[in-house]
């Protein structure tokens, strides 16, 4: 990925809003205040745009992202909502409440989004400033903190620079965030309400999630082929469906250019394409490099590890 010559900081107001949305229409991700922290948000449609978000954040592993939305209608075109989901949606929206919900057939976003799982987290955020770049986009956005991975979140644009410098185009500077921890995180897959993360709204939910990944923050493996799955491939072996990248072409590539950030945005369609395939294992190339290829390989030997 072709990093940006400097990372701009402007002030939040309809000029800077129009330049954001310019660059998140272009695939890239930008960074904008939220009420909890600031976020790295880019559009949850384009599979290579979130996979910047990785690169720039160096984030070692494909997690959920939580989706924000400017409203429930819009959420539910995108999630399905049972009665429980609509109704901490209606108490708790806009506001620092994420909701995790069956993720709605033939929905447009990206695979990598929800890391292949059939759930995904939604938000509806109540900063202006968020409200009005999803006004300005037309587009749900995905996006986590933005600060390096591992880094402390970001609750002011200085904090941003600190962490971002040189790997995102611009900042949106609207001062201190107020709330300054991430949201709370609910589930409403089935059954009772469970808490994934604990954040400025109390839910009475059941803590717990069974060992599975649903929404970020959590360290469980997430999706996993139920095929066996080889890593490192340098051509099939009897009844398996190869995964190519770069010189290695398979039966499909994550890029056949050996562009990382393509590949990150094909993973998990590509696994899912090979789990439905007619051969009965899977394998995949070499995907060599630091960076977001670090973070494929560790998806990738989440999915092969034994379940």
């Amino acid at each position: 990925m072709a990093l940006p010559p400097e990372t701009r900081v402007l002030p939040y107001n309809a000029e800077a809003i129009s330049e954001a949305a310019r660059l998140i229409l272009d695939g890239q991700p930008v960074a904008v205040p939220t009420e909890t922290v600031y976020g790295l948000a880019a559009d949850a449609t384009n599979g290579e745009a979130v996979a910047r978000i990785y690169a720039a954040k160096g984030r070692p592993s494909f997690n959920p992202l939580i989706v924000h939305v400017p409203d429930l209608a819009t959420a539910e075109q995108i999630g399905v909502f049972d009665e429980h989901a609509k109704a901490l949606a209606t108490e708790h929206w806009p506001g620092p409440l994420t909701i995790v919900v069956p993720l709605r057939e033939g929905s447009s976003i990206a695979s990598i989004v929800t890391a292949g799982l059939p759930s995904i987290a939604l938000r509806v955020p109540a900063h202006p400033a968020m409200q009005a770049l999803l006004k300005e986009t037309g587009k749900p956005l995905a996006a986590p903190s933005a600060n390096a991975s591992g880094r402390i979140s970001p609750t002011r644009a200085s904090h941003v620079l600190a962490s971002l410098d040189g790997r995102i185009p611009l900042i949106i500077d609207s001062g201190a965030t107020q709330r300054g921890i991430e949201s709370t995180i609910v589930a409403a897959t089935g059954g009772p309400l469970r808490l994934l993360r604990r954040g400025p709204i109390n839910i009475a939910a059941d803590e717990g999630v069974g060992g599975s990944i649903e929404a970020p923050g959590q360290l469980a493996s997430h999706y996993a082929p139920h095929k066996p799955l080889r890593l490192d491939a340098i051509e099939a072996e009897d009844d398996e469906y190869l995964i190519g990248f770069g010189p290695v072409r398979g039966d499909a590539s994550l890029s056949e250019t050996g562009d990382a950030v393509e590949a990150a945005a094909r993973l998990f369609e590509l696994l899912h394409l090979a789990d439905d395939a007619s051969q009965a294992r899977i394998a995949v190339a070499p995907v060599p490099g630091d960076g977001i290829a670090a973070a494929i390989r560790d998806r990738l030997k989440r999915a092969a590890a034994p379940q």
